[in-house]
C-alpha cells in the first residue's frame, strides 16, 4: 500500500491530474488501450474538469480510453445524482472520446438486468478474470463504504459476481456496483480521499482492524497490482 498526503483537495486533485496523463501516456507505450473506471464525488469531479481543460488533455489519445463506472445511482441519467453524467458533463463532452468505448450502467431498465448486463460487458473485456481495469479510481465515505459496498451490507463480501444491484435502506434507492473481485484484480485502484469527515474512517481503514463489513473499503485489496491512497492532510489528521 503507498500513501500519499497532499496539503489540501485543491493540490490533491491537480496533482493527481498531472500523475494521471504520464500513467496514461506511460501505459500506451506498452499497449494499444488503457482501460480506467470511473468514480463519482466531488474530488473526481474537480479531477475530471482539469482533464478536460487544455493544460491536460493535449497529452491523452482519448481515442485509446475505455471508460468505465465503479457504481451507480438508480436514477436516471439526466439526474444530478448520476455519476455517469458528472463524467459526461465535467469531462467526456469535452474530449475527443470514441462513444463506443463509454461503458455506463444503464439505469433504464431494472437495477439487477443493468447488472448482469454490466457484467457481461466487463466479462467481454477481461476475459482473463485475474487481470482487469489498468487503473480503478475509487472514492471513500465517511462511513468507509467504497463504490456502493456499505457496512452491513451482503454485497461487501461477494466472491463471484463482479457487479451486483441492491437496495440500500438507507438511501431508499437501489444502487448497481462492481464488486470486490473485479476490483481486486486490476492494475493499479487508487482511492482519493479528502475532508476532515473522513479522518476517522480512514484510520479505521489503514490503522484499524481488518473488518471490512464495519469498514468496506478494507476489501479491496489487489490480488497482484498496485494499491495507492491518495488523501489530503484533513483526512490524514488521525493517521500516525
Amino acid at each position: 500500500m503507498n500513501l500519499i498526503i497532499k496539503k489540501d483537495s485543491d493540490e490533491l486533485s491537480n496533482d493527481f491530474a498531472l500523475w494521471l496523463t504520464n500513467y496514461i501516456a506511460k501505459t500506451l507505450e506498452k499497449q494499444d488501450g488503457f482501460t480506467i473506471c470511473l468514480s463519482g464525488g466531488s474530488t473526481p469531479k474537480k479531477i475530471y474538469t482539469l482533464l478536460a481543460s487544455d493544460k491536460l488533455n493535449h497529452p491523452i489519445d482519448w481515442s485509446k480510453i475505455h471508460f468505465f463506472w465503479g457504481d451507480e445511482r438508480y436514477v436516471p441519467f439526466t439526474d444530478e445524482k448520476n455519476n455517469a453524467k458528472m463524467a459526461f458533463d465535467n469531462l467526456l463532452n469535452h474530449v475527443p472520446v470514441v462513444k463506443e468505448n463509454i461503458h455506463v450502467m444503464r439505469t433504464d431498465i431494472e437495477p439487477k438486468a443493468s447488472a448482469i448486463e454490466y457484467e457481461k460487458t466487463l466479462r467481454r473485456y477481461f476475459p482473463d478474470a485475474d487481470k482487469t481495469f489498468d487503473l480503478v479510481m475509487l472514492g471513500m465515505g465517511d462511513n468507509a463504504h467504497t463504490l456502493s459496498l456499505f457496512p452491513g451490507y451482503d454485497v461487501v463480501n461477494e466472491k463471484e459476481k463482479w457487479v451486483d444491484a441492491y437496495f440500500l435502506k438507507e438511501q431508499e434507492m437501489y444502487r448497481i456496483t462492481l464488486t470486490a473481485p473485479i476490483v481486486n484484480a486490476a492494475e493499479l485502484v487508487v482511492f482519493l480521499v479528502s475532508g476532515v469527515d473522513k479522518a476517522a474512517a480512514l484510520q479505521h481503514v489503514l490503522a484499524g482492524e481488518h473488518e471490512p463489513d464495519l469498514y468496506p473499503s478494507q476489501i479491496i485489496q489487489p490480488y497482484n497490482g498496485q494499491l495507492f491512497w491518495w488523501v489530503d492532510e484533513a483526512a490524514s489528521r488521525d493517521l500516525e
